[in-house]
């Protein structure tokens, strides 16, 4: 059984979130992905950071969490990237069956 959720990633700049879209769905491991501009403040090695960064909406069947996960380490340029999936509770039933259609 499918379970329909989104999975967050930030990347550091437009082109990296680009090349980790195109990875994802190409793979069918992502129906559709979203990125758009954020400013993020975290802590990395114990000193505040701000950066300008891409906010990625990946949207997917969690049961792909392992591949995707497995991808982004493998593509991405951080050293601890941001991968944090949440479930999708609700969507119109068209848009899930074309969500299906188009994964592994």
């Amino acid at each position: 059984m499918s379970k329909y959720g989104l999975i967050l990633v930030t990347a550091s700049s437009k082109e990296e979130a680009q090349m980790l879209g195109l990875a994802l769905v190409e793979a069918q491991l992502a129906a559709c992905i979203n990125f758009f501009p954020v400013q993020s403040i975290y802590t990395w090695q114990g000193k505040t950071q701000s950066d300008s960064e891409y906010q990625l909406i990946i949207k997917t069947d969690l049961k792909l969490f392992a591949a995707i996960e497995s991808q982004i380490k493998l593509l991405h340029s951080y050293t601890e990237p941001e991968i944090i999936a949440l479930d999708l509770v609700a969507g119109s039933q068209s848009y899930l069956n074309w969500l299906s259609e188009n994964l592994q």
